[in-house]
């Protein structure tokens, strides 16, 4: 039997073992949810399928074993503004990679700043930060920025093993610095916020997490240079470059209106604290503006095949762990069997045990969205009493379990960078040789994150 086969029936297994065993303190619908969101989980470790096809037969099972109504099981996903904050996100990075802007800073950056592989690599971060405010999604940022290391690679005739280590570096980058802003990865950083029952804006949100996750992307983009060296020596062809950067011509008048745009989003995105306007309703209309006569004609009916219907059913599945597990008293059972009852006090201690709690989970699951959607709810509750903010809880969860993977299938983004069609084409022993270590980082990391949190109120 293959893999995928071999994940089939153990997530049977798994069912079957949970829904006939007695657990005393759980409900009978719980109980049937802990079964089902296992089994799904299970399944989305083992790659048994699309993880999408995986999501959406555990929501149909939720409301066929009436487990939860349809309406628990959708409302929070797409009631709310998540779910269109993605579509909205989506549709800017079409529009941003399909105007070519993304591609004409790209350029102007590296010609002028990257001499070396030092310079290559720490350009890489560089371009992710700063475009991570203008291409609302991890994957199109990562794509684009990958076509122009090539090109950088092919010009200085890199060997093909170099090129791979850059991949690496790009879909690595986009971990921690996707974290930075709010509208950095819009399938994982607004899931966090809602695990918590909070609600924050743009700003609040990058007071929280920018620090944190800037200081996460340093270690990371060091460790990556101490690890990965080229070959040989790199020459950079500047002139190569130019002529890359000529085809592209003179600016065009579409690029200019996707600036404008672009103004705009930012600008709403900063005064939404003032507005109170949600950053997800903002995201979608400038995205539909975009598409509209004279003031836009930047996206088509073409721009919607851009928003993959596969992300929203996932996304909307792994919402539902969380959601239902509430609904059911899965989560509060699971807080109170799986974690201690005396945590430490101390947040900095907190913080180490709530990493090491994470990961190990993180570890069999492999999703960062299904470790979210069980173990934010659970630390949640676990940490009630402490006077500690549940957004600080659910950021830290996030944060230490979206930075940690030791093999490509523990973070989506290095999964799809490792996929040679995507230009990553880096191997799971290279995934491997910067995870371990990385490891170590993650706990430093979320001492750093709670001692900002303490200094911000959070904690």
């Amino acid at each position: 039997m293959n893999k995928k086969t071999i994940g089939f029936f153990s997530g049977i297994i798994v069912f079957a073992i949970i829904a006939l065993m007695p657990i005393p303190g759980l409900s009978a619908k719980g109980k049937m949810d802990l079964a089902l969101s296992l089994m799904t989980v299970v399944w989305w470790a083992t790659q048994i399928a699309q993880p999408a096809f995986v999501g959406g037969i555990y929501l149909m099972l939720l409301i066929i074993m009436n487990v939860a109504t349809p309406v628990q099981v959708f409302s929070s996903a797409w009631t709310g503004s998540i779910m269109w904050l993605v579509i909205g996100a989506y549709l800017i990075a079409g529009a941003v990679n399909e105007s070519g802007l993304g591609q004409r800073i790209a350029y102007s950056f590296i010609i002028k700043f990257v001499r070396s592989w030092k310079g290559i690599v720490i350009s890489i971060f560089a371009l992710t930060f700063i475009l991570a405010l203008l291409i609302p999604h991890p994957w199109p940022r990562a794509f684009m920025i990958m076509s122009v290391i090539t090109v950088v690679a092919e010009t200085a005739h890199m060997p093909k093993r170099d090129l791979a280590k850059l991949g690496l570096a790009v879909f690595a980058a986009s971990c921690p610095l996707s974290g930075v802003f709010y509208t950095g990865d819009t399938s994982l950083n607004p899931l966090a916020v809602a695990a918590s029952g909070q609600s924050v804006n743009f700003v609040s949100y990058f007071v929280y997490m920018g620090v944190p996750m800037i200081i996460a992307a340093l270690l990371t983009m060091f460790l990556f240079l101490f690890l990965f060296k080229p070959s040989q020596e790199v020459h950079i062809d500047v002139e190569a470059l130019k002529q890359q950067q000529a085809q592209l011509g003179g600016i065009t008048a579409k690029e200019v209106r996707t600036i404008i745009w672009l103004i705009i989003a930012i600008g709403l995105w900063l005064t939404s604290g003032i507005t109170g306007l949600d950053v997800g309703w903002l995201t979608l209309i400038v995205a539909l503006m975009m598409s509209l006569p004279v003031v836009g004609g930047i996206l088509t009916a073409k721009s919607w095949e851009g928003v993959p219907v596969n992300v929203l059913v996932f996304l909307t599945s792994a919402i539902a762990i969380g959601n239902v597990g509430k609904v059911t008293g899965m989560n509060s059972w699971l807080a109170k069997t799986l974690i201690p009852s005396n945590l430490p006090t101390n947040i900095y201690l907190l913080a180490i045990v709530i990493t090491l709690f994470a990961m190990i989970i993180h570890m069999f699951m492999g999703s960062v969205i299904a470790v979210m959607g069980i173990t934010i709810p659970a630390f949640v509750a676990a940490t009630a009493h402490m006077g500690i903010s549940p957004l600080a809880v659910s950021l830290l969860v996030f944060s230490v379990t979206n930075l940690h993977y030791i093999l490509p299938f523990h973070n989506l983004a290095i999964l799809v960078g490792s996929d040679p069609d995507t230009g990553g084409g880096y191997t799971q022993k290279d995934v491997m040789r910067l995870g371990i270590p990385l490891t170590a980082v993650v706990f430093v990391v979320a001492i750093v994150e709670m001692f900002w949190f303490h200094l911000v109120g959070l904690a």
